[in-house]
C-alpha cells in the first residue's frame, strides 16, 4: 500500500474520553496518564487470548475460541495468543512477546506492583508459557503454528466463530527451525526468572524445558520458513541462539552458556532494530550489564549496544534511523511502533545499567557524546509520542486519551458478537465473506474497543488514516505491546 496517498489530516474522534482531574502539577498528571496507559497496555493481552477463557477474563466481548486446536494431530494446542488482528497462532512472535514481557517484569517489578498490575502481567506471561509448554512436550518436536494463514486472511470473522482450517505446523529433527526453537527457549528461560520467587516448581519446569529446546535448536541448525511470508526471519538464527543462551545463563548460572556466548559474540551483528526478528541489540544490552559489572570478555557487547543507541539517537554522524517531523523514529512501514517501542525499551534499560555503573557520559557516537539523561529523554520522547504527544494529539494506544483510532484492523473488535452471520450460507456467501461485506468495509467505529492495543502508527510524515482496511497503520500486535509495556514502565518507576 502506498503511504504517500494517505491524507495528512488524521480521522480522529472523541469516544469515552479519559479526563484528568484538575491540577496545576503537570508532572503528576503525566505520571497518572502513564499509569493508566500501562494498565491498558497489559489489558490488551486479554483481547488476544485463544482457548478457554478464565472466569476472571476482563475483556468481555471476547469468548472461548479454537477449543479443538491440535486435535487432528492428537496433541493439545489449545490456548496461547493470536498475534495481531487475525486468528492465527504464530509461535515465533508469540515466544518473543513472552520473552520481552518477562524482561520488562524483571527490570520493572516495582513499577507494575505500584499500579496494581503485577498479577495481571504474570497472568499474561503464563497464558503464553502454558501454551509453549504444551507445544514442546517432545524434546525433538515443537509445534510452531496453528491455523492456515492464507485461508485465514481471506476471511473476516471473529475467532469465536471462525471456520477456517486449523492446520498445525511443527519443527523436528528432520525439519528443524532454529529461530523459533531458540526464541521459545528464551521465552521459557526468561519467564522462569519471573516465577522464581513466585512458583518455584513452575519456574523449574520452564527452565528445564528451555534448556532442552535450546539444545534442539543448536544441534539441528536450520531456518524455519513455513511462516513466510508473514514471519520470515531475515536476520537468521544466530541472534536467537545467542539471545537464548544469554537468558539460560541468567536463569541457571551454568557456565557452559557463558562459554557459548563468548565463542559466538564476535559473530553478533550491529543493527538498527530490536524486533521479533532481530535480537542482536537486546542480546548486546543484556550482556553489557555483565561487562559493566566486571566481565571484561564481553566488551564487544558494550560496543554493539553503543552502536544501536548511536544509529537511533538523532544528531550524530552515525545516525541511520529516520524520524517523522514530530519525532517518532521511522524504520519501515507495517507496525512501525514496534521499532520505536523496541528502541525506547532498550534505551531505558541501557540508561539504567549505565547509571548503576556510575557512567553519566557513556556513549561516543563519533562526533557527539551522549549521557544517560540523553538516552532516557530519547526513550521518554518515543513513549510520549505514541501516547499522544505528537502533531495531531492522537494516541496510538486504543482507548487511551481523548482521541485514538476507532477503526482498528482487528477481526474480533470489528464484529458485534451479538449479531451473527446468516444461518443459511450459499456457495457465494460463506461466513468469512459475510464478514468482509458487512463489517470490514463499514465506515463506522468498531463495535468493540480493543483497549490498550497499540496500532502500527503514522506514516513517515506523521500522517494517519483511520480506515479499517489500512492494516499497515491500524493493526495491533502483541509484540509491540510487550515492548511498549517495558518502555513505559521505566518512567513510572522513575517518578
Amino acid at each position: 500500500m502506498d503511504l504517500s496517498s494517505f491524507s495528512r489530516v488524521p480521522v480522529i474522534h472523541r469516544l469515552d474520553a479519559f479526563i484528568l482531574p484538575n491540577s496545576r502539577d503537570t508532572s503528576l498528571q503525566l505520571h497518572f496518564h502513564r499509569s493508566e496507559a500501562l494498565s491498558k497496555c497489559i489489558l490488551f493481552f486479554e483481547s488476544q487470548r485463544s482457548g478457554k477463557l478464565p472466569p476472571d477474563q476482563r475483556v468481555t466481548w471476547r469468548g472461548d475460541s479454537a477449543l479443538l486446536d491440535g486435535g487432528d494431530y492428537n496433541v493439545d494446542l489449545v490456548g496461547g495468543y493470536y498475534d495481531a488482528g487475525d486468528n492465527v497462532k504464530f509461535g515465533f512472535p508469540m515466544a518473543f512477546t513472552i520473552t520481552v514481557l518477562s524482561w520488562g517484569a524483571l527490570e520493572y517489578t516495582s513499577s507494575f506492583a505500584a499500579i496494581g498490575e503485577l498479577d495481571n502481567l504474570r497472568a499474561a506471561i503464563k497464558w503464553g508459557t502454558d501454551y509453549l509448554l504444551k507445544a514442546s512436550v517432545d524434546p525433538l518436536r515443537l509445534w510452531v503454528q496453528v491455523g492456515n494463514a492464507e485461508a485465514d486472511h481471506e476471511c473476516w470473522e471473529r475467532p469465536e466463530s471462525m471456520d477456517t482450517p486449523r492446520i498445525a505446523f511443527q519443527i523436528n529433527a528432520t525439519s528443524p527451525g532454529s529461530e523459533v526453537a531458540a526464541e521459545t527457549a528464551a521465552a521459557l528461560a526468561s519467564a522462569s526468572l519471573v516465577y522464581q520467587a513466585h512458583d518455584t516448581q513452575y519456574s523449574a519446569l520452564l527452565l528445564d524445558r528451555a534448556s532442552k529446546l535450546f539444545h534442539f535448536a543448536d544441534l539441528y541448525r536450520a531456518s524455519y520458513t513455513n511462516e513466510c511470508p508473514f514471519y520470515c526471519s531475515y536476520s537468521g538464527y544466530n541472534d536467537e541462539l545467542l539471545w537464548a543462551a544469554a537468558w539460560l545463563f541468567k536463569g541457571s548460572s551454568d557456565q557452559s552458556y557463558l562459554h557459548y556466548i563468548r565463542n559466538g559474540l564476535q559473530t553478533s551483528c550491529e543493527t538498527a532494530e530490536f524486533s521479533w526478528d532481530n535480537k542482536y541489540a537486546g542480546f548486546a544490552v543484556m550482556l553489557s550489564k555483565m561487562y559493566l559489572e566486571g566481565e571484561d570478555s564481553l566488551k564487544v557487547a558494550k560496543w554493539r549496544a553503543d552502536n544501536f543507541m548511536c544509529v537511533n539517537l538523532p544528531g550524530n554522524r552515525l545516525t541511520r534511523v529516520a524520524r517523522t517531523p514530530g519525532g517518532l523514529i521511522y524504520l519501515r512501514s507495517g507496525a512501525n511502533t514496534q521499532y520505536a517501542s523496541g528502541a525506547a525499551f532498550l534505551a531505558g534499560i541501557y540508561g539504567t545499567y549505565l547509571l548503576q555503573s556510575n557512567q553519566t557520559v557513556s556513549i561516543n557516537c563519533g562526533d557527539k557524546n551522549y549521557s544517560t539523561v540523553d538516552l532516557l529523554d530519547f526513550a521518554r520522547g518515543q513513549v510520549d509520542y505514541i501516547l499522544g504527544l505528537n502533531p495531531w494529539n492522537l494516541s496510538y494506544m486504543v482507548g487511551f486519551g481523548p482521541s485514538y483510532p476507532l477503526q482498528v484492523h482487528h477481526r474480533g473488535a470489528s464484529i458485534d458478537p451479538s449479531e451473527s452471520a446468516p444461518s443459511m450460507y450459499t456457495t457465494t456467501m460463506r461466513q468469512c465473506e459475510y464478514g468482509f461485506e458487512h463489517w470490514f468495509g463499514r465506515a463506522a467505529p468498531n463495535p468493540n474497543v480493543v483497549v490498550g492495543a497499540i496500532v502500527g502508527g503514522p506514516d513517515p510524515h506523521d500522517g494517519f488514516n483511520d480506515v479499517r482496511s489500512n492494516s499497515v497503520q491500524l493493526e495491533p500486535t502483541t509484540y509491540t505491546n510487550a515492548l511498549f509495556a517495558g518502555a513505559l514502565a521505566r518512567f513510572i518507576q522513575s517518578r
